[in-house]
């Protein structure tokens, strides 16, 4: 496998400390879910359908706040944002253990508004900090360093949780937000490039950029999330009907590991994918999944062809916002694109669970599949109208760049 891609991007200044960094800002902010839910059914004594509305006001506020934190660090730059969001965190989870349910619920809607914007920020730093021509294994590092996290976050929230209480660990996550937080005031990634325009500039009217195809390119973001969170509640399901529940955590920890080899691969590589191809095919290889459903091995083969294609999706439309917007709105931009990616996830999972209640595990993985294969249907005139137009432009840099994507 060809390695140059990514030694010519890891050289790049400051990139491997900023993916270093990002692998464990990120462990907490993967367990803020877990954690909260674990506090609302154990401390709290209130059902999973409670601990599911706060967990939705959390996303709610994320997929709002997303966007307008991207474009507080557009105008006033990283630093500022980092003070207000980490003021935001240490607030709430200091307080959090203390506070009734009715209290917590809109609590957790703010606390979602004002999130640290970590996963939106490192993605932005990337596109500021690499040229367009390196960007795709900078972001498959970086899509497998996201799925690391979620790897490490949540087994650690239920150690912790199991170990000592879910209280004290609402504390520990808390605290590792801030100390998130913190690193990322003291490492300052750049935001704009070296040859990009630094501080405030003139407001770019959004409906100059918000264009049809980064419209296109955040549906896909969603739609492709949406089949990973609907694929995360079918497997439990499956393998509770087949009696393999015991081995839910090594099914899933194989399709982490395929994620993991199929991002490596594609950063690898020397050919660009379009992000529409990538969803699509992730849905189609999700369909079928649950025809292995009757031993927990079987599920793990099914399994692998999808799980390779999830860390590509999701670098390929982070690659595909960096290019499509320009450096003075590329935070705002980000920002959707991570509401987008948290939406889907926030559909997927009820979405799956509820065809599971009214029919059958297996048709968890076939329903999710099927949307991301009708929103890749929605999306492609639009795609092969970018195609048609390109073919007919003389080619310039920027056409060579985009088209890329």
């Amino acid at each position: 496998m060809n390695m140059k891609p990514y030694r010519e991007a890891l050289a790049l200044p400051g990139l491997r400390s900023l993916l270093l960094v990002s692998v464990l800002a990120r462990v907490p902010l993967t367990a803020t879910g877990v954690t909260l839910t674990f506090y609302v059914v154990l401390d709290l004594g209130r059902g999973y359908g409670a601990a599911g509305l706060i967990g939705a006001a959390v996303t709610v506020g994320a997929a709002i706040g997303g966007p307008l934190l991207g474009r507080l660090v557009d105008r006033r730059g990283l630093r500022p944002v980092l003070v207000l969001t980490g003021t935001a965190e240490a607030v709430f989870w200091s307080t959090a253990p203390m506070l009734p349910y009715p209290v917590l619920l809109p609590a957790a809607f703010l606390a979602g508004s004002l999130a640290l914007p970590i996963f939106s920020v490192i993605r932005q730093s990337i596109a500021a900090m690499v040229p367009p021509e390196r960007r795709r294994p900078a972001y498959a590092l970086d899509s497998m360093a996201v799925e690391l996290s979620f790897m490490v976050g949540p087994a650690l929230t239920v150690a912790a949780v199991t170990a000592i209480s879910a209280r004290t660990t609402l504390y520990l996550v808390g605290a590792g937000i801030v100390a998130a937080g913190v690193a990322f005031w003291v490492l300052d990634p750049p935001t704009r490039g070296g040859g990009e325009p630094a501080g405030p500039q003139a407001r770019v009217p959004r409906r100059s950029w918000l264009t049809p195809r980064l419209l296109a390119v955040l549906a896909v973001s969603a739609a492709g999330t949406l089949v990973l969170g609907g694929t995360d509640v079918a497997v439990v399901a499956v393998l509770r009907e087949s009696g393999d529940v015991g081995w839910t955590g090594a099914v899933l920890a194989v399709w982490a590991v395929a994620s993991l080899v199929g991002g490596f691969a594609y950063g690898a590589v020397t050919r660009s994918f379009s992000p529409l191809v990538l969803m699509a095919a992730l849905s189609l290889c999700t369909i079928p999944v649950g025809l292995g459903g009757a031993h927990w091995w079987l599920l793990c083969l099914a399994l692998l062809p999808a799980g390779a294609l999830c860390a590509p999706t999701i670098a390929a439309t982070s690659d595909a916002v960096s290019r499509l917007v320009p450096a003075s709105v590329r935070g705002e931009a980000m920002g959707l694109h991570g509401s987008a990616v948290t939406v889907g996830i926030a559909i997927g999972a009820p979405l799956a669970g509820a065809v599971i209640d009214v029919s059958a595990p297996a048709w968890g993985f076939a329903v999710t599949g099927a949307v991301g294969v009708l929103v890749a249907l929605a999306v492609l005139p639009i795609e092969l109208r970018r195609r048609r137009t390109a073919a007919t432009l003389p080619p310039t840099p920027e056409l060579v760049s985009a088209s890329a994507t």
